[in-house]
């Protein structure tokens, strides 16, 4: 099976400013910040509700556990967000939520699917002509992203919740100008 695209800074670029002209344009752009900076799977994007990211006091998270019943392989596992997102959640997540709302609601107010999820992100990718996206290029490029960042394979796979480096090693896109970038260190 081939994998998804993994996703450039121009591209990225090329996605949030397509969202900025949708009908959901806030939360179509977090959805995309969340897969980008977090690299979860459109199964737990779905899943999320305003408590896994927004504290009793109001105050976006550093981290949040998702449950085994929101993640692939049934084992909790944390999240970490870094400060470009909690910002972007910040600005995002209405002060009146609560707690067990979706994070991300669909058209009918409910969570998305699973799969209407990832049919949202073939359609963005679609509009922005990026062949091969899918919802899974968030995750591949969050891996590949901090992969290039010199990020050890053991932390990536604790950060993606894989069980093993062999399959974190696979999600890791190689490319010409890295492969330069490399025999230059010598």
């Amino acid at each position: 099976m081939k994998q998804a695209r993994t996703l450039n800074e121009a591209e990225l670029k090329l996605v949030m400013a397509h969202c900025a002209t949708r009908r959901h344009a806030a939360r179509d752009r977090a959805i995309v910040m969340v897969s980008f900076h977090l690299g979860l799977r459109a199964k737990e994007i779905a899943a999320l509700t305003v408590g896994d990211v927004r504290s009793d006091d109001g105050q976006i998270r550093d981290q949040f556990t998702l449950d085994k019943a929101q993640t692939k392989g049934g084992v909790t596992r944390t999240v970490y967000l870094n400060q470009k997102l909690r910002r972007e959640l910040r600005s995002f997540v209405p002060a009146t939520a609560q707690a067990t709302d979706p994070l991300f609601a669909s058209q009918k107010g409910g969570h998305f699917s699973a799969n209407t999820m990832c049919q949202l992100f073939l359609y963005i990718y679609g509009q922005c002509g990026l062949a091969g996206a899918s919802s899974h290029s968030g995750r591949r490029s969050f891996i590949t992203r901090l992969a290039n960042k010199g990020i050890n394979v053991r932390l990536l796979a604790a950060l993606a919740g894989h069980s093993s480096i062999q399959i974190t090693q696979r999600y890791i896109d190689v490319n010409p100008d890295q492969l330069s970038a490399a025999v230059e260190l010598l």
